[in-house]
């Protein structure tokens, strides 16, 4: 949805009623809204909605009049991703700049205002149930409205997924978007627990699903590694070798066999790139950890019906018959 579909008086009105219909009521006003640019994407996830607004410089004010007659009963976890803006509440004021991730009350009033900054402010915005949310209100609410430490750990895991769940959002099967809000819900709730210190508030359960999150995305950064292995997957997230291959057992996976999963995916992916057609199949196997490259071409076969060479032509012989026709 873009106001640019819009005839440029009609913009700024159509912004206003849309962010209090798709997120809560709030009273706007902006120094461009004769001719205001904004977009928005929304995508529904099952239990929790993630929204994507993009919009040119504005105020905003939520106030207990407007919280009175539309109280959405939800924490907002929004991330900064464009821009800069400030929010005030409870007489707590405070920047927030790209990268942050900050915890919004709507239920309580509020003043904000994204700042003139040569382009489009850009947020993601994730939608928590009160009802349902795990953690205390109270210790939330000593949190609202300030930047939260979102550059390592947790953090960055949410922030990357909430980004790469508006990127591909266009490309999700309606089977697959439950899983992904109910993910999105763990790994909010993991953080937002670290945040505040209570990760013992947090059920075992969804602190074992984001732990293994964590290593996934951990074995990702280092397929290439020749020492990648169970022991040092363990011994860097402070676990035993025993805990993380019950963590993997609980996917229907062993340890051993999703690294060499994602390795073999890595290469198949190189072997279908024109752009490495002159690197020898033996150095793609080696940039992903495979040592002995006739042990990887039996891998590769096993996995993928044939010996690596033969893929890498088969695929490229197909692309030449698709563009030939």
């Amino acid at each position: 949805m873009r106001s640019e579909d819009l005839p440029a008086a009609e913009r700024f009105p159509w912004w206003c009623d849309l962010t209090a219909r798709q997120m809560y009521p709030t009273l706007l006003s902006s120094d461009h809204a004769g001719d205001y640019r904004a977009a928005v994407k929304v995508v529904e996830l099952g239990p929790v909605t993630v929204t994507a607004p993009e919009f040119d410089c504005m105020r905003a004010v939520r106030t207990q009049r407007l919280i009175r007659r539309s109280d959405p009963e939800v924490w907002t976890l929004t991330l900064i991703s464009g821009g800069s803006l400030w929010i005030e509440q409870d007489r707590d004021r405070h920047e927030l700049n790209i990268g942050d991730l900050v915890l919004q009350d709507p239920s309580r009033p509020f003043r904000s205002e994204a700042l003139e900054a040569g382009g489009l402010a850009r947020t993601v915005q994730l939608d928590l149930t009160r009802s349902t949310f795990p953690l205390p209100e109270q210790l939330l609410r000593r949190h609202a409205a300030r930047p939260l430490p979102s550059r390592r750990g947790v953090g960055v895991l949410l922030a990357r997924m909430l980004e790469d769940v508006v990127d591909q959002a266009d490309s999700l099967a309606p089977v697959e978007c439950a899983p992904l809000g109910a993910a999105l819900i763990d790994l909010a709730t993991a953080f937002l627990a670290g945040t505040i210190d209570r990760a013992r508030t947090v059920p075992v359960e969804t602190r074992q699903r984001v732990l293994t999150r964590e290593i996934k995305a951990f074995v990702q950064r280092h397929l290439g590694r020749a020492d990648l292995s169970p022991s040092s997957i363990a011994a860097a997230h402070h676990i035993s070798v025993r805990y993380l291959h019950r963590l993997f057992q609980q996917d229907g996976l062993t340890v051993g066999g999703h690294i060499r999963r994602e390795r073999l995916e890595r290469c198949r992916a190189d072997l279908t790139d024109g752009r490495l057609a002159r690197q020898s199949v033996e150095r793609i196997a080696a940039r992903w950890g495979f040592a002995d490259a006739a042990s990887f071409s039996r891998t590769f076969k096993a996995a993928y019906g044939m010996p690596p060479g033969a893929y890498r032509r088969a695929f490229a012989e197909a692309e030449q018959d698709a563009h030939g026709q």
